[in-house]
């Protein structure tokens, strides 16, 4: 080799771990059905569940008070987070997938983790994916069926559409809680476990990633994507954290979940990744009905803090969620933004977190929000952020006003849509600057306010897209923006 190559050569060696260095490592950790007002630092004066773990994040880093995912139920918001697309735009225009079907995400679409792994990063998601994949025989290549209800996939079965066809370099999981003993690594149905609580699973998998990281390449950034299936039902803590609590099982398991989300951070640590990582702590949508929520109030806990409904609700309770960041010497620590966001907009932030333009035809719905990170205003092309409940409600907040197109929850909270008070407005329009619980409907007193919301809502669901760019298509069409019929 010439001396000139010989230098070249040295000089790229020396110059690929920094350009690693660059690019942040990044964790992403979504609870299932967490509440705002389960992390006791967002609900110090109703929340009663100890969560050390997470509130040590908050103290170093900023916590987002307005932040929603992008449905008031698992999958859609799985979906959004991952294409920066709201999910209604597919032909799920309410509720959930349950396995044995092709992925939701379509095979050329865009995610994250495609866009990240064609940046450099590794990719892995270790939990639970639910957004549909096919089951195969592995030696006929068949479709299978599922043979009754819960049952899983025979071990050795092949997935042809899961996680790694869509942009992961390595998957852990399971599917969804009805599926939960069924464990699949990468592209195969490895084992049945008996447990089913897998979140003791989860974390030390999650754990042994970032240790493999730290031993093969630890200049290789990595985006680890940690959806934990807790709390969610089955609300079944491990023995050692039965009764920790003191206020039943719901908590004990929130309890467990911080703890696991502890020990991510600290391997973190001890690999000596936290100081280049940006850690994101979140929750799918709000707590579910199954936490036995009258109970915990009685004791003083309200899952939901100031928020009315939870889980499946249009109202708040069931979308704004916990979102805390923390990215040491990018971020304030113990800072605060009230900005509105979305997380649908993850994507375009990890785009303008590496300087990177949005690959075309994707990531319809997604802002940066890494100005907010520098307490800056996030400099948004979209006029609002559009809700959705898992009964198809939609509402859509633009500034401090809400627009509801729901007479009731739209979900399943009392009252249920059938269950409105005879003569109730068609829709809900709330002040939610002054108003945050949404106890104050004005739909009728500001029509000009619902019709400048209604509008944009229209264009933003008929154009494809919510910012700025050229007309695209939804995949189902057409959506209907009304559930409600007149009484």
């Amino acid at each position: 080799m010439k001396p000139a190559t010989k230098l070249l050569t040295a000089l790229l060696c020396c110059a690929s771990p920094l350009l690693h260095a660059a690019k942040p490592n990044i964790v992403y950790v979504m609870c299932d059905d967490l509440g705002y007002g389960d992390i006791q630092i967002l609900n110090p004066e109703r929340g009663k569940i100890a969560t050390p773990h997470v509130d040590k994040l908050a103290k170093a880093g900023m916590i987002f008070t307005d932040a929603h995912s992008g449905s008031s139920v698992c999958t859609p918001t799985r979906y959004g987070l991952l294409t920066g697309r709201y999910s209604w735009r597919t032909h799920l225009q309410k509720g959930v997938v349950q396995g044995f079907a092709p992925c939701l995400i379509a095979p050329k679409r865009p995610t994250v983790a495609s866009f990240l792994k064609s940046n450099g990063y590794h990719t892995a998601i270790v939990g639970k994916w639910h957004l549909n994949f096919r089951y195969q025989d592995p030696k006929s290549g068949e479709n299978l069926k599922r043979k009754k209800k819960k049952s899983p996939a025979p071990v050795g079965s092949k997935i042809p559409d899961g996680p790694v066809h869509r942009g992961f370099d390595y998957f852990h999981g399971f599917h969804h809680a009805g599926d939960m003993q069924c464990v699949v690594e990468n592209d195969e149905v490895i084992a049945h476990d008996p447990e089913i609580n897998m979140l003791p699973r989860i974390k030390e998998k999650a754990v042994a990633y970032i240790d493999e990281r730290a031993k093969t390449d630890p200049d290789q950034p990595f985006f680890l994507y940690v959806p934990f299936g807790s709390p969610h039902t089955p609300i079944l803590p491990t023995k050692a954290w039965q009764g920790k609590s003191g206020l039943g099982a719901y908590a004990d398991f929130v309890m467990e979940t911080d703890d696991a989300f502890g020990a991510i951070l600290t391997a973190l640590d001890r690999n000596g990744f936290a100081d280049n990582t940006l850690v994101i702590f979140t929750s799918d949508n709000g707590c579910s009905k199954a936490a036995k929520i009258p109970d915990l109030q009685k004791q003083g806990h309200f899952p939901s803090a100031h928020l009315r409904g939870s889980k499946a609700d249009i109202w708040d309770g069931g979308h704004r969620v916990p979102f805390i960041a923390r990215w040491p010497g990018k971020i304030k620590a113990a800072s605060t933004s009230d900005q509105l966001l979305c997380m649908t907009d993850v994507f375009a932030t990890c785009a303008d977190l590496l300087g990177k333009e949005l690959p075309a035809d994707s990531a319809e719905d997604s802002v940066s929000f890494l100005p907010a990170f520098k307490g800056e205003a996030i400099s948004s092309t979209r006029e609002g952020v559009v809700h959705h409940s898992i009964s198809g409600h939609f509402a859509y907040r633009m500034g401090k006003w809400k627009l509801c197109l729901a007479k009731a929850s739209g979900g399943w909270s009392a009252p249920k849509e059938n269950q409105a008070p005879q003569g109730s407005p068609k829709g809900q329009l709330y002040d939610m600057d002054a108003d945050p619980g949404e106890t104050n409907n004005l739909y009728t007193s500001k029509p000009e306010v619902v019709q400048q919301l209604l509008k944009q809502l229209t264009v933003d669901v008929t154009s494809g897209r919510s910012t700025n760019g050229p007309k695209s298509d939804n995949d189902f069409e057409p959506i209907k923006l009304w559930k409600t019929k007149k009484k």
